[in-house]
């Protein structure tokens, strides 16, 4: 009786202490973006019994090390759906890891894209241009989800800026992107200015792109890029810029 009471006192002594751990483990992981990524029935669908059991267990970082290895295999022998899985995977196991969402976004957005477009085994290119088309949508998804467990870094939000820009011809949003891009610490110089190029294909933005580019230009000779000076002499004539208002064309 005495070491059933002393048992019991020890597993409330542990309940008490324990509460406090896991609201403080629970509050950390919610600051660091893993709230979305729970040890639920959903992952064990997405990472299979044995990744299930080995993230169980404490492994979720050398489970998703692994599914990343094995999706650059897949890459290299083209499996496209054993690519997605695996990248899928990994994600799942390491939502903050940003080399998984951006490589499996490159994967699918990049490669095998280009590679649905120019299967030579689907002779009706309609088909291809779907193919191609999915597999676009799933880089996109795979940063939109990407952004949404690393808000606070600034890579993921200018890959799906290149996203835009070059798969779907959206200049708009680009030049958004790479805009929230540019105020994450750490953001490389250029998705300003990225930015500003972008907006300036955009139609009824002419005047802001054109503010933007020379406030860029005004900060000195660093910024007076090639393409900067294109953008701008473009918009100093399709709004009629006065002369004596315009760049000079030494900088040309």
């Amino acid at each position: 009786m005495m070491r059933g009471t002393l048992v019991a006192t020890l597993l409330l002594i542990f309940g008490a202490l324990r509460v406090p751990i896991e609201s403080a483990l629970t509050a950390e992981d919610r600051n660091a973006y893993f709230h979305e990524t729970q040890l639920g029935p959903g992952l064990r669908e997405e990472i299979g019994q044995l990744g299930f059991l080995a993230a169980l267990s404490g492994f979720r970082s050398l489970v998703a090390d692994l599914a990343f290895i094995r999706a650059q295999v897949a890459w290299e022998r083209t499996e496209w759906g054993r690519v997605l899985l695996l990248f899928r995977q990994a994600t799942t196991l390491q939502p903050r890891s940003i080399l998984f969402w951006d490589m499996a976004a490159w994967h699918m957005a990049w490669n095998a894209s280009v590679a649905a477009l120019h299967d030579p085994s689907q002779p009706n290119e309609a088909l291809r241009r779907r193919a191609e088309r999915q597999y676009i949508a799933l880089g996109k998804d795979f940063l939109e989800r990407g952004i949404r467990n690393n808000p606070d870094r600034p890579q993921l939000y200018e890959t799906l800026a290149r996203l835009y820009k070059d798969k779907l011809h959206d200049h708009a949003t680009a030049a958004r992107l790479f805009a929230k891009a540019a105020t994450h610490a750490g953001a490389p110089e250029y998705d300003e200015r990225f930015a500003a190029y972008e907006l300036s294909y955009v139609p009824g933005q002419e005047r802001a792109a054109y503010d933007a580019l020379l406030g860029l230009y005004q900060r000195g000779p660093q910024e007076r890029l090639p393409t900067l000076l294109k953008r701008l002499k473009f918009l100093e004539k399709k709004l009629d810029i006065p002369l004596d208002h315009r760049i000079s064309d030494v900088d040309l």
